[in-house]
């Protein structure tokens, strides 16, 4: 029973966030328009400008900031920025053909 109250006790000082909800307080400086049909975050017009590697980029750091709204001891979103981190890597520099192909199966694994 002790347990239980402490548990209840630990997690009041816990926000209750939403991590598929854009953060509150957030202004155009520091956040990614509402989603648009591509889902990546970023609003029509200028998705329609960007270039294919823009919109890879643009889903990746979408998808870091989400993880990073996770719990830090989460193994799933640490192994999940360890998988993003090395697809902007691979996103910035002159890639080989195999490079390319291991860009591709990352971003295949991950389904974004």
């Amino acid at each position: 029973m002790e347990d239980s109250r402490e548990v209840s006790h630990v997690m009041k000082d816990v926000p209750n966030v939403d991590p598929f909800e854009p953060e509150k307080g957030s202004n155009a400086l520091n956040s990614v328009p509402t989603q648009n049909p591509s889902g990546t975050g970023v609003n029509k017009n200028v998705w329609k400008q960007m270039g294919n590697e823009e919109k890879k980029t643009a889903a990746v750091n979408e998808e870091m900031s989400r993880l990073n709204r996770l719990p830090a001891n989460s193994s799933y979103a640490s192994h999940r920025l360890r998988v993003l981190n090395k697809i902007l890597q691979l996103l910035s520099i002159q890639r080989t053909t195999s490079q390319d192909e291991e860009l591709e199966l990352l971003f295949a694994g991950l389904h974004i």
